[in-house]
């Protein structure tokens, strides 16, 4: 069996003009995150086997509603991810209703995913469906000739998960929460290995403390905060579809898992 040629990152990133995407509040090389991650896992280490273990024993939830709420999760651009965390965050989040939150998460996330890219990239780690040839909820085009490690989704949820919480911290709890189960959906979704998602969270907690001490990141936080406390005058999404994304959320799919 022929195994799928994969691009570099970079070389999918380049597929978008650079005019649609945000510079970010930190250059290139401001973070070594090579030096900050733990290498990946490899045949006969622990931790390889470890994520075999976890991936095997997630396919229990193919299917299911959590499933579901991972194949919810596949979209990752800035305005998806906003929507995922509005409930989280008690108000609706988006390009539209919040301009000012979405200029930060974009500026932010562009600076996070940057850095998590250059690890993967280096690693070269394929997704646990090309190891172990099993179905996944994911079925973007190139899913299959891009890299496992670290998880770039868990990475832009971790990240929007920070900087919600700093905005809104009368919600933190709810928001790291939900960044921490989004992060898991690629888990259930069977696209990551378990120290991907671990490492990607990682990764995002060290270049936002960079991008933290940037003076553009603090105005930019305070416009934010600023337009947050206003929209939280209008109700967010439905309270049903809150409480069932709740119910997905409040309790990680790794408690009490069985080989």
């Amino acid at each position: 069996m022929h195994r799928p040629i994969l691009l570099p990152l970079a070389a999918i990133a380049m597929l978008t003009t650079a005019a649609d995407r945000p510079m970010g509040y930190l250059a290139p090389g401001t973070v070594d995150l090579l030096a900050v991650l733990p290498a990946a896992p490899v045949k006969g280490d622990i931790r390889y086997e470890t994520d075999r273990k976890v991936y095997r024993a997630l396919g229990r939830q193919m299917h299911s509603s959590r499933w579901d709420l991972a194949v919810n999760d596949v979209g990752a651009s800035v305005p998806d991810v906003m929507k995922d965390f509005s409930c989280a965050a008690g108000v609706t989040l988006s390009p539209e209703a919040t301009p000012a939150t979405f200029k930060l998460l974009a500026n932010a996330n562009a600076d996070t995913s940057r850095e998590n890219n250059v690890a993967k990239d280096h690693y070269k780690r394929l997704r646990p469906f090309v190891i172990d040839h099993g179905d996944y909820c994911d079925k973007s085009k190139d899913i299959a000739t891009s890299y496992d490690y670290p998880s770039g989704h868990s990475t832009r949820g971790w990240t929007f998960g920070l900087i919600l919480a700093e905005l809104l911290p009368d919600r933190a709890t709810p928001l790291l929460v939900r960044a921490r189960a989004y992060g898991e959906s690629r888990l259930v979704c069977r696209v990551h290995n378990m120290s991907a998602v671990e490492a990607g969270r990682l990764g995002a907690t060290v270049t936002v403390s960079f991008i933290r001490a940037t003076p553009a990141f603090q105005a930019d936080l305070a416009a934010a905060r600023n337009e947050l406390s206003q929209a939280r005058a209008t109700p967010s999404r439905a309270a049903s579809s809150c409480a069932a994304e709740q119910a997905q959320t409040a309790r990680s799919v790794l408690n009490g898992l069985k080989p």
